[in-house]
């Protein structure tokens, strides 16, 4: 404790001793000050002279993410053993997938054949989108050559909000940022340099898992590019992959899929985005129907136009919830709840 000064008072003592304290701190920060000043660049940023406007950083997450690092060898590397170990084993673990129609896609593997080189056809794969589940489904149900050349358009919303999660996406997915609350076309010209570089994607073209389990009208992305690369559209439909971790689960519950793919679509001459994007979303629809029943029974509907459509009833409340049941029973979650009976022993 200080000695206090003969004569003065305690109060008057405590703050004199707490001036010094200001006055030294005070001095201390003038010569820290004094040193920064003196230490230039490149120990600290440089200065900008007056009258200069620095433009903001550009903006490094979201759709403005890089991938290109993830579409080098070392990060194909990485992913394809990614994808054919962890990734494979943890699909085949919750959703024990049944793939079919890969046959349809001969012909596209005829024109991989009859090319020079070693890169596949560009294919644009238009799945519907019920669950995170679908991502890895579809990329593990691809087959070659289009599987190790192949980059999966991902909400940037909220696959690239860190760089933790972006990187991660552009790694084990080949994902590439989709802005899909904002019109622009930054998205659609990666997309297109993609395409013509000779990689096939993966495009949801609902644009985002469905809320309540049955479909929604596609988007015309997909169709867009097919339009402008000539790129062919495969339909896919993804079954079952709702009832193990659909929108709003918390955790999976493991059960069994089907993944089955359609003949590739090509645009017509001089037609419209619209009318070529239903197009598409008519051959999902009768890849859903063929899915559940079988093909034959699905054709004639399509025919007729009569194909049950993936957006469900046009109801609401609790007659969508009970319309989606019935959908549901007669697929693969249908067979996982259904009980084996047995006949009575009488003997």
């Amino acid at each position: 404790m200080a000695p206090r000064s003969p004569g003065l008072p305690a109060p008057l003592q405590a703050r004199r001793t707490a001036d010094r304290a200001v006055r030294s701190v005070r001095r201390t920060k003038i010569r820290l000050s004094s040193l920064n000043a003196s230490v230039g660049f490149p120990y600290r940023r440089p200065t900008v002279p007056r009258g200069v406007v620095v433009p903001p950083e550009k903006p490094a997450l979201g759709a403005d993410y890089d991938t290109e690092w993830a579409r080098r060898r070392p990060a194909r590397v990485a992913r394809s053993i990614i994808t054919n170990g962890p990734l494979r084993l943890a699909v085949q673990v919750l959703a024990s997938p049944e793939i079919r129609g890969v046959d349809r896609l001969a012909d596209l593997r005829a024109l991989d054949t009859s090319k020079k080189g070693d890169s596949p056809p560009a294919v644009i794969f238009t799945p519907n989108h019920h669950s995170h589940l679908d991502t890895p489904l579809a990329i593990t149900a691809i087959p070659e050559p289009w599987r190790g050349h192949l980059v999966v358009g991902a909400a940037a919303d909220y696959f690239f909000t860190s760089h933790l999660t972006s990187a991660a996406s552009a790694l084990v997915l080949n994902a590439f940022p989709v802005a899909r609350n904002v019109a622009g076309r930054q998205s659609a010209d990666l997309a297109r340099e993609l395409i013509d570089d000779g990689w096939s994607l993966v495009i949801f073209p609902e644009g985002g898992r469905s809320p309540d389990g049955w479909g929604q009208p596609f988007k015309g992305g997909a169709a867009f590019l097919s339009i402008r690369t000539g790129a062919p559209v495969v339909p896919v439909f993804i079954e079952g992959a709702g009832s193990i971790l659909g929108k709003g689960m918390k955790r999976p519950k493991p059960g069994k899929t089907t993944v089955t793919f359609g003949s590739p679509l090509w645009p017509d001459p001089d037609e419209s985005t619209r009318h070529y994007n239903d197009r598409i979303e008519q051959a999902v629809t009768v890849l859903g129907d063929e899915t559940l029943t079988d093909w034959w029974s699905a054709r004639q509907r399509a025919s007729r136009r009569a194909s049950p459509s993936l957006t469900g009833p046009e109801h609401a409340g609790w007659r969508r919830a009970w319309a989606l049941s019935e959908h549901r029973n007669r697929g693969q979650a249908g067979l996982r709840r259904r009980q084996k009976r047995r006949w009575p022993d009488l003997g």
